[in-house]
């Protein structure tokens, strides 16, 4: 998708903020197909490093959905050209 998110390595805020894009993106498709998310221990871990970058950038919320709902439509576009 091109977006620069500032991910340098593993772990870091850019690497952050880039999964909870990913993880919005699969929760607006599965909602769109009709499933539930699978939530599993290990996305405590996740959701710990997005609170982090979410209280650094009260902000970010709102870029995170659009950066997944343009992942989402490019998706879409695929299947349904």
């Amino acid at each position: 998708m091109d977006r620069d998110l500032g991910r340098k390595q593993y772990g870091d805020e850019g690497y952050a903020k880039e999964e909870l894009v990913a993880e919005l993106g699969a929760c607006f498709l599965a909602a769109d197909l009709g499933f539930e998310p699978m939530p599993e221990t290990k996305h405590a871990a996740y959701i710990q490093s997005w609170l982090q970058v979410l209280k650094d950038d009260k902000r970010f919320i709102f870029s995170a959905a659009s950066h997944a709902q343009k992942a989402v439509e490019y998706i879409h576009n695929l299947q349904c050209p």
